[in-house]
């Protein structure tokens, strides 16, 4: 008899965080501050969990409540399409209610069970298509801080330390509003090119650029980013307008990525590369609502002859890049000259995304999804629990 699931909880704890996020939502630099964290449980007959980290907002009381107990509870912990059904169409009259994001934990709680009842890491479950990637540094977004990434300068300087540290490509994370003078295609276009100027030819650069550019200036940053023989252009306008990123991608050489947050899963993705859109697919664990619709993305991607790069860094988005072969790289960050990104929180015991001195992340051996949560801590420092 298949086990079922009997138990969905979600602790909130307070944690240490060392970097601050602006009224835009981009990060930055910080001093130590503490912060809260929420975690979600989902627990079968067996005894066996998968757990899934993320914000308190997107992991609240009510949706606990409300939906995913409602779904969940007595259902087989392996039948992830049809869950994932169920809360599509509850996601149809409950878009506010239960956006992607907090889909997305739900599948991620139950990818990492399935690894833990068959003790084995994710990214074997989803293809086991590498046990290494080579990462790409992805830098914090511009700011105004001495020593920071205030100048065109700043971002060749550490551009040259994070080469030196082994990595094998940078992707530039340039000035965003609220700072003064935020955005400037010409700054954008001198940041690039102090870059290239400091690595040299041949090593890879890629731009995530203003997302909300003009046609026109994409075009010219795009062109541009041309010349300096970048390996993508990633997000520099809305990506609603589909049309745009065909537009542009058409008259430029430098691949053209994304989308990177437009909603609709698989779904929204595929239409990008009928449309021809883009040179390059892009999905993320997160703001593709989960692994599992991720996977699928990545797979249609490959039927197509694409690439099908992953959006940010973490356990399940790396478990992803180890499961199927037509992805390049592991984003880690983000990155900046006053922060230690292999710092380990006090919720963990350790990071999953080590390097080494050659750039390369292992994927990792521990089952599930491959984190080491400090379960002491999180209880000994609960906000609430549901």
């Amino acid at each position: 008899m298949s086990s079922v699931i009997t138990e969905v909880a979600v602790q909130v704890f307070k944690t240490e965080a060392r970097t601050a996020v602006d009224s835009y939502g981009h990060r930055h630099p910080g001093p130590s501050i503490q912060t809260t964290q929420a975690l979600l449980r989902i627990t079968d007959s067996d005894g066996v969990s998968g757990y899934a980290l993320g914000k308190p907002n997107y992991l609240r009381q009510d949706q606990v409540e409300q939906s995913f107990r409602s779904v969940l509870i007595g259902t087989d912990p392996l039948a992830r399409e049809a869950i994932e059904k169920k809360f599509a169409i509850r996601q149809r009259t409950k878009a506010v209610e239960l956006p992607e994001h907090t889909l997305s934990y739900i599948d991620q709680a139950l990818w990492d069970l399935a690894g833990n009842k068959f003790d084995t890491p994710v990214w074997k479950l989803l293809g086991g298509s590498r046990s290494e990637v080579k990462a790409y540094a992805s830098t914090m977004c511009g700011d105004d801080i001495d020593g920071g990434l205030a100048t065109p300068e700043d971002y060749a300087n550490f551009a040259i330390d994070l080469k030196a540290r082994g990595y094998q490509g940078i992707k530039l994370h340039t000035w965003m509003p609220p700072l003064p003078g935020a955005p400037n295609v010409s700054r954008d276009i001198d940041a690039c090119a102090a870059v290239r100027d400091a690595v040299g030819p041949g090593f890879s650069l890629m731009l995530d650029g203003y997302h909300w550019y003009s046609r026109t200036e994409a075009l010219t940053l795009g062109r541009e980013l041309d010349r300096l023989k970048f390996a993508w252009f990633e997000e520099p306008m809305d990506e609603f307008s589909l049309r745009s990123y065909k537009w542009l991608a058409d008259q430029i050489d430098t691949p053209v990525i994304g989308p990177e947050t437009t909603p609709g899963r698989h779904k929204s993705r595929s239409e990008w590369i009928v449309n021809e859109a883009c040179d390059i697919l892009r999905v993320g664990a997160m703001n593709g609502g989960g692994i599992t619709p991720a996977l699928k993305t990545v797979h249609m991607a490959d039927g197509f002859g694409l690439e099908c790069e992953i959006h940010g860094n973490g356990a399940p988005n790396l478990a992803l890049v180890g499961g199927a072969p037509n992805i390049q790289w592991y984003e880690r960050g983000l990155l900046h000259p006053h922060t230690d990104y292999d710092w380990v929180p006090p919720h963990l015991k350790s990071i999953v995304d080590a390097i080494d001195s050659n750039g390369i992340v292992q994927m990792p051996e521990r089952p599930g999804l491959g984190e080491e949560f400090d379960h002491e801590f999180i209880s000994a420092n609960l906000v609430g629990e549901y």
